[in-house]
């Protein structure tokens, strides 16, 4: 499968700038939903870069700093459990997206996103589903949003003892919703993802 396919097709077109966007967290009961836009070299392509949940934590961590080091620009942004609450969590995530993609450095002429939405921006766009499996950029961005969000989770691990945030990052794990019954609920629940347990 060639995983460049959509972005062979924008080149050809004379996009200088293509842009994959991807989001991690849209599903946990705790934390920030974090999303990367990132932009690659074409002639230099990382082999491995897929889908961030079919790779090993050990691996995704190798290939977030090769795609960093080799990045024409990449951003990485997150919006806050308080926020998902009040917006909710389809406008949470677009807003994340798009504050990703205009805090690139350099500004793309085409967005690739993951999933099937539209963000607010004048910058064309164009959806795919699957699209972290099957576009190298939005593979890329995929990696890098998962990496951090994991390093994120494991530090608020340390802060909000016996959730396991280390292990289930904040997704709703039999185990986490028997610390929320236990403990009741921490600052980085989503209040708008718990009420059952409140």
């Amino acid at each position: 499968m060639d995983k460049l396919f959509y972005e062979r097709q924008l080149t050809a077109d004379g996009r200088k700038y293509v842009c994959g966007a991807d989001e991690v967290g849209r599903g946990p009961l705790a934390g920030p939903v974090v999303c990367a836009a990132v932009i690659m070299p074409f002639d230099d392509i990382i082999d491995g870069v897929d889908d961030s949940k079919k790779l090993s934590a050990k691996k995704r961590e190798r290939l977030a700093e090769i795609i960093k080091q080799k990045a024409v620009a990449y951003a990485i942004c997150r919006v806050e459990p308080q926020i998902i609450d009040e917006i909710n969590i389809l406008e949470a995530t677009k807003l994340c997206m798009k504050n990703a993609i205009e805090s690139l450095a350099v500004k793309p002429d085409y967005v690739l996103t993951d999933g099937n939405m539209t963000l607010d921006t004048d910058i064309p766009q164009q959806s795919i589903v699957k699209g972290d499996g099957l576009s190298y950029l939005i593979g890329a961005a995929s990696i890098i949003a998962k990496v951090y969000r994991d390093n994120l989770m494991d530090g608020y691990a340390e802060r909000f003892p016996g959730y396991g945030f280390e292990k289930n990052k904040g997704y709703g794990t039999a185990e986490h919703i028997e610390a929320i019954k236990k403990y009741g609920l921490c600052e980085i629940h989503r209040r708008s993802f718990t009420k059952k347990w409140q």
